[in-house]
């Protein structure tokens, strides 16, 4: 039982009644998708669902919930909650691997060797290899002299595109840490390579080393300027000043360049594609978008000059505003969702059920905090991080129970959302921490491999264990009248309802990316004949979820826009 994506977006007619259609449906669900999780049992946010929803769901399975992001239903559902995910899931974006060879000529995706691939996880040498082979076709296509790697990071994409496929390469990144990680890296490639060419007899060959430079991107002008510079210069280097070769520019006979972005965060995306509009050197932009909770919008707090959405006139028209916490269920991601399994799952309902409530002691008992503070987060490594040390420890003291565990200091991850876009640094790890991650990696270990035995009062324990932790993150103390216990007693009949709540609100996570990155290419397709653009899933999204790009050129480049249509 499935509905297939009626919508087209091959022009900007068809994109703009897809972009109608998300519209016209999301109306009548404000109340789940600017919802604030953290309010759940102080607002009852569960009150405002349907009756019918609640009450079967609440017999289904973790699996079944952890599925409804992937628009999968079962037979004996209500017609109605059916009919809501099913016509959600036709409105979102195929996120399928598209057919690479048949858009793009000469497209010759490699394996990465060791040395090119050292540091990389799986996510990373995936999107990499695709990726290089794909901006190495349309360089070729546009015959650009260079291709510039927006928010490089550490340099893996830029380094494959130099290496092995013999391009030259800018990378450019506001981490002065990540520019020092890409030469350094690229230094022992280079001496790799250079082994080999002797060893092969090649050694007159020329080797390309990606240049880096440390810069800042806030702003379309910005990036329009470094582009000009870069394209004026024969031999790029970093300039002794960036800001002062920003404002002077250079003049000198102009170059081709290429735009690329593997999750560039926020607005950067949107950048890149206004400057192929605005900088006649740029000649094609290939962008994988990412934290669109950090899109700056027209009409709020975060709002910029040049905003991050809406960009096309047509959204504009449509008059529709998207709000934080709808920028923030956009990184949700359905296949992520999928792969999390029975116990991830419970135990992620059960971190949002301890955050929301939390909130109500923050609302009784320390009401001048204010709304929704954030109680740290302090990233996907040092979670990692947290999680192996207590493995390790119980593993030398089986004995212990999850009862001896010691008073930890604030620092605590914040129970957040069950993925986090794009890659957060792990942040100071200096001090004893309290981490709800580990506490529930310590419990699980002495009282079975599944969150399904957790007892009540093992919950209200590791709830205490939260409320102090968190009160201390925020440099606030209990005072003798603060009663934990009265708060979990009063939410408790409620927390199963939470992961419920939570999969129907992030079924419409695809779809709001899907609109975002329909504004974005919309933008692109007003512009008539000045452009040819094409969205499409690049990566395998079991792999990397977040898959789709841009790609936009000027004329005559040789690229296929048929996979607009999916």
């Amino acid at each position: 039982m499935e509905k297939q994506c009626k919508y087209s977006c091959d022009t900007a007619a068809e994109t703009l009644e897809w972009i109608k259609a998300i519209a016209d449906f999301i109306k009548p669900f404000s109340f789940l998708i600017n919802a604030h999780v953290v309010n759940f049992f102080k607002d009852r946010l569960w009150e405002a669902v349907d009756e019918d929803w609640l009450q079967c769901l609440s017999n289904e399975s973790v699996e079944s919930l952890l599925l409804i992001p992937s628009g999968i239903v079962q037979d004996h559902w209500p017609t109605s909650l059916k009919e809501f995910i099913l016509t959600l899931k036709s409105l979102v974006y195929p996120r399928e691997q598209a057919d690479l060879k048949k858009v793009f000529p000469n497209f010759q995706p490699t394996s990465l060797n060791s040395v090119l691939a050292q540091g990389m996880n799986l996510k990373k040498k995936h999107e990499v290899e695709v990726l290089s082979a794909i901006v190495s076709s349309v360089a070729s296509a546009v015959r650009a002299d260079a291709v510039i790697d927006v928010g490089a990071g550490q340099g893996y994409l830029a380094q494959v595109l130099a290496f092995e496929h013999q391009l030259s390469v800018v990378a450019i990144d506001a981490c002065s840490h990540h520019g020092k990680v890409t030469n350094a890296r690229a230094e022992r490639i280079k001496k790799h390579y250079m082994a080999q060419m002797r060893k092969f007899g090649s050694g007159n060959q020329r080797l390309n080393v990606p240049q880096t430079i440390t810069c800042n991107i806030m702003s379309l002008e910005t990036l329009k300027s470094l582009t000009t510079m870069l394209s004026h210069k024969g031999d790029v280097e970093q300039p002794k000043s960036i800001e002062q070769d920003l404002e002077l520019g250079l003049a000198g006979r102009g170059s081709s360049l290429v735009l690329a972005g593997l999750h560039a965060c926020g607005d950067l995306s949107v950048t890149m594609l206004k400057t192929l509009l605005e900088c006649e050197e740029v000649r094609a932009v290939i962008s994988i978008g990412c934290c669109y909770n950090l899109l700056s919008e027209e009409g709020f707090a975060n709002a910029r000059i040049q905003n991050g959405f809406p960009m096309s006139c047509g959204v504009k028209s449509v008059n529709l505003s998207l709000g934080k916490n709808f920028r923030d269920l956009a990184c949700q991601s359905a296949e992520r969702w999928k792969s999390l399994g029975k116990d991830a799952g419970l135990h992620n309902f059960e971190l949002h059920a301890f955050r929301a409530a939390f909130q109500m002691v923050l609302h009784k008992y320390f009401p001048e905090v204010g709304t929704s503070p954030s109680i740290g987060r302090q990233g996907k490594a040092l979670r990692r991080k947290q999680q192996r040390k207590i493995i390790e420890s119980e593993l030398q003291a089986e004995d212990s129970t999850y009862s001896d565990l010691p008073q930890m200091a604030c620092n605590m991850e914040e129970a957040g959302s069950v993925t986090h876009s794009g890659e957060s640094g792990a942040g100071n790890t200096s001090g004893v921490r309290l981490d709800v991650d580990a506490l529930f990696t310590k419990m699980s270990l002495h009282t079975g491999s599944t969150c399904e035995r957790t007892t009540s009062t093992d919950k209200y324990s590791l709830f205490e264990k939260f409320c102090q932790s968190g009160l201390c993150r925020l440099g606030l103390k209990p005072s003798d009248d603060t009663n934990f216990h009265g708060i979990w007693k009063e939410v408790e009949p409620y927390v199963s309802l939470i992961g419920i709540y939570w999969s129907l609100r992030a079924a419409f996570g695809p779809l709001l990316e899907t609109l975002i990155l329909l504004d974005r290419l919309l933008f692109l397709q007003e512009q008539g004949d000045m452009l040819e653009s094409v969205m499409l899933p690049i990566f395998d999204p079991a792999i990397s979820p977040r898959n789709v790009a841009i790609i936009a050129k000027k004329p005559d480049a040789g690229i296929s826009s048929h996979q607009n249509s999916r």
